[in-house]
């Protein structure tokens, strides 16, 4: 099988699409990829999300660099949110394996999860300026040590939630480390955010290629077109305004929430009339 023969180019366009948004916007990958592959592609929603942590930490790789290039990281921040992320994320790979044979229950607890912290983060994008600013009346939490404490506690969910949905370190990481630490300028934080998601992304990752949760072909297509984007994307960021973008961003987000949340529905009422009828088939069968 060749190369042309594997290329896809209705992937690639979409890669390139979400990687211009999250360079535009900073939200994560996870947040526009996921939902995009189940509702428009079909791909099962743990295929899509397995295949999409890989995606978004390939993609963030580089932005990180140039934040780490650029002083923008806050590497304290970023070893207190890996200290609850990484043995969050490991434990829930873990059950995702215990349980994960339980036929199609799984991929409705993706769905259901993934539509809710994507209407999270829909919230998160559109309230985020008044968040900061009232961060910054309130002023910074004290004693100190609580910080660290609460710091690492948004890890451990975060770590959790990405490994379940792939969603939930992009908007919502930002908008929580912003009401911590108040104090600290937005570029740092958004750094300091974009590289604690590259090696908990990988992590979650390949967890999910250990359960055969990746395609690596769509995977391939997918950063064809997000590398690109993602660099043209971070080069556009000072000029696009915020009060376009992030209505804009919080509409998508909210109407793939809702298209998640129908979809799982339509998925459980068709799984309930699937057993209420066996028992009559069975019941048909001649003895």
């Amino acid at each position: 099988m060749n190369a042309v023969q594997v290329f896809d180019s209705m992937h690639a366009v979409a890669g390139l699409l979400v990687g211009v948004l999250v360079g535009l916007t900073g939200v994560g990958g996870g947040s526009l990829m996921t939902p995009l592959l189940v509702l428009m592609f079909g791909v099962a929603p743990g295929t899509a999300v397995g295949t999409d942590l890989l995606f978004a930490a390939i993609t963030k790789i580089a932005g990180s660099a140039v934040h780490g290039k650029r002083d923008t990281v806050d590497w304290q921040i970023v070893r207190r949110l890996a200290t609850g992320s990484i043995p969050a994320a490991l434990l829930t790979l873990g059950a995702l394996a215990w349980f994960g044979k339980v036929g199609k229950n799984t991929e409705h607890v993706i769905l259901v999860s993934l539509a809710a912290l994507l209407a999270l983060t829909a919230v998160a994008v559109l309230l985020r300026k008044r968040l900061f600013k009232a961060a910054v009346d309130h002023g910074p939490m004290q004693p100190a040590g609580r910080i660290v404490v609460w710091t690492v506690v948004l890890g451990a969910c975060i770590g959790t939630a990405v490994s379940i949905s792939s969603v939930g370190a992009g908007a919502i990481g930002v908008t929580a480390l912003l009401m911590l630490y108040p104090r600290s300028p937005m570029v740092r934080l958004v750094g300091s955010d974009i590289a604690h998601a590259v090696p908990l992304a990988l992590i979650a990752g390949f967890g999910h290629w250990f359960l055969g949760d990746v395609n690596l072909v769509l995977l391939g297509n997918l950063l064809i077109g997000s590398i690109p984007g993602v660099i043209v994307g971070s080069y556009l960021s000072s000029r696009a305004p915020d009060r376009v973008l992030q209505p804009l961003l919080a509409c998508v987000l909210a109407v793939s929430s809702w298209q998640l949340f129908l979809k799982a529905r339509a998925e459980d009422k068709a799984d309930k009339v699937e057993v209420a009828a066996a028992p009559a088939s069975v019941a048909a069968q001649p003895h």
